[in-house]
């Protein structure tokens, strides 16, 4: 059984630094000799053999060994082959049985997520968390209160919280926490991120009463038969309630971009994403990059609503400077379809969650501001990185990047974040195009039963659609929207494999994929997606020894025991960057 990797409690982050401290000298998961061959000007800095290695390099599969030299892939090839390049200093890496792959290319979640989430409750449902019912989110933010220390007039704030898995079956409301915390104000964020239920207190905060309009691309639950807001609020709507949580301190964002970065290498991750980076986050990162604290590589996608302050640090971050980079600007074009505020060409099955009939969702970024966002980006040179989660979104992105294509140039790699619920017809467009769909297989597993009840069969099987897209050539990508879900590369490798639900229903057997196609979505269509294709995503000679050690083989293990798959240890340029505590000689 999987030692509660995928239950995100953000102390493992301390935990983890401790480690990454600890892993300068010896590595637990891997045995290393001090090699007293003879010397050569080309001599290898590291020998790697005793295991499975899967390069995802096929013109170099099944190899013996790999050698390493100043935090490159120096060469691959037999035992024979690569001890000839041994010399007097170099070091040897026995695999004692297990696999080895390049390094994980995160290709979306949310870095300063786990930046600023120290203090946050977690309000999942399990095996996330132990969320059952209403009463189980208010004991859990009630021992968050207590581990902060809470104060009158404090905020509390709480991650997680997915409606459809309470035995209630309805939201929270202002109400139900108001009763217990009638003093602070608190936010409990939907587990898509495009929402959340706030109490009272929270809600004067924002100055949000009775008579304040519902934004456009909003939504605000109301009281029935009567306007006061009632607790929940979604997309446009959200957005003071995200301005108004407390930041934390510098020298606490400092410290936890390191803890962040051990939590990443936990997972097998080289390079990260953040998902959506506020150019006030983006100076945060710059002073970490100028100290050298990136020990990782961050790959940030600029807020969309400050084009003008990214697009000026283009020519410095444009490629990694100080192990940082700015990929491209995000748009995020709709909302969520768990939160059923996705915009479809086709009205969900039930209700809106303010209980509207034939609903498709509604644009954050109309046809009109997309065309505008599109042209701005190509313009000044930037790589759009666009959420949009279900078709009529899609079609929005695919006219205006039509309209503007030139301005991208031949090779623009547009990213349609998510991917979810789209067309035939628009893959085709993404293959035209030359665009990269990053899908979120993760669905499958976490809301692959209320996909069917909300959308039908036909729609929830055709979610994140891989093996269409593998059949036309495209290349696609796989992430786990961190904290949306758990950062788990190897389950979202599962979940792309078997595509079951939490009840055991395959979502979509059409479109499940090998485990290799799987592989390549986590680590050479995620270099490519990032245009680092030449650099990173397979253990090839001239590439970053970026690396990570399993306990099992993904191609060999039973597809359904993929998930239970342990990370032993992460090298990134040849360091080790992490071990697992628990691993033995």
């Amino acid at each position: 059984m999987k030692k509660n990797r995928r239950r995100v409690h953000l102390s493992i982050f301390i935990t983890c630094a401790v480690i990454v401290l600890g892993c300068a000298q010896v590595t637990d998961s891997a045995q290393l000799i001090q090699g007293d061959s003879n010397s050569s000007t080309a001599a290898a800095d590291l020998i790697i053999t005793g295991g499975a290695i899967i390069t995802m390099d096929t013109m170099l599969e099944s190899p013996d060994a790999i050698a390493v030299r100043d935090g490159e892939i120096l060469a691959v090839g037999s035992t024979e082959e690569i001890e000839a390049l041994r010399g007097d200093h170099t070091e040897s890496l026995e695999l004692q049985g297990r696999t080895i792959l390049p390094g994980f290319i995160d290709a979306h979640s949310h870095f300063s997520m786990a930046v600023n989430a120290m203090g946050w409750a977690n309000l999942s449902a399990v095996p996330v968390g132990n969320v059952k019912d209403i009463a189980d989110i208010i004991g859990e933010l009630q021992a968050q209160a207590q581990t902060n220390k809470l104060a009158p007039g404090d905020w509390l704030i709480g991650y997680g919280y997915d409606q459809d898995t309470l035995d209630e079956g309805r939201h929270v409301t202002r109400d139900d926490i108001d009763t217990i915390f009638p003093n602070n104000p608190v936010i409990i964020i939907h587990v898509s991120f495009h929402g959340a239920v706030l109490n009272s207190k929270a809600f004067e905060a924002i100055d949000y009463d009775a008579d304040t309009p519902t934004p456009d691309g909003g939504l605000i639950v109301r009281r029935e038969g009567g306007s006061e807001p009632l607790g929940l609020i979604m997309e446009t709507a959200w957005f003071p309630a995200v301005a108004a949580i407390p930041s934390v301190s510098p020298k606490q964002r400092a410290d936890n971009i390191k803890l962040a970065q051990a939590f990443y290498a936990s997972n097998g991750i080289t390079t990260a994403q953040d998902g959506i980076t506020h150019y006030r986050e983006f100076l945060d990162y710059k002073a970490a990059a100028k100290r050298g604290d990136f020990y990782l590589d961050l790959a940030v996608l600029g807020s969309y609503a400050e084009i003008p302050q990214f697009a000026q640090e283009k020519a410095s971050y444009a490629h990694y400077n100080g192990g940082l980079k700015l990929a491209g600007i995000k748009i995020v074009g709709d909302g969520s379809p768990q939160g059923k505020t996705a915009f479809f060409t086709k009205p969900y099955l039930t209700q809106s969650p303010s209980g509207e009939s034939d609903w498709r969702g509604e644009p954050i970024v109309g046809p009109a501001e997309m065309d505008a966002l599109i042209a701005s980006v190509y313009g000044a040179g930037l790589r759009a990185f666009v959420h949009a989660n279900a078709d009529a979104e899609v079609d929005i992105l695919l006219n205006s990047h039509k309209k503007y294509a030139a301005l991208a140039g031949e090779d623009s790699r547009t990213v349609i974040i998510h991917s979810q619920f789209i067309r035939q017809d628009q893959l085709e467009d993404f293959a035209r195009y030359g665009m990269v769909p990053a899908f979120f297989s993760n669905h499958a597993y976490y809301w692959g039963d209320v996909h069917v009840e909300n959308l039908g069969e036909e729609r929830a099987f055709f979610l994140s659609p891989m093996k269409s897209a593998a059949k036309l050539g495209i290349h696609f990508t796989n992430h786990s929207d961190y904290m949306v879900t758990p950062l788990d590369p190897l389950f979202t490798v599962w979940t792309a494999v078997n595509r079951l639900s939490r009840t055991g229903r395959v979502i979509g057997p059409d479109e499940r994929i090998s485990p290799r196609q799987a592989l390549k979505a986590i680590t050479l269509d995620a270099a490519w997606q990032y245009g680092e294709e030449n650099s990173k995503g397979s253990i090839s000679p001239g590439k970053l020894a970026d690396l990570v050690i399993l306990d099992g083989n993904p191609l060999t293990i039973d597809p359904v025991a993929i998930k239970n798959i342990q990370i032993m240890a992460t090298y990134k340029k040849g360091k080790l960057v992490y071990s697992a505590p628990t691993a033995a000689p």
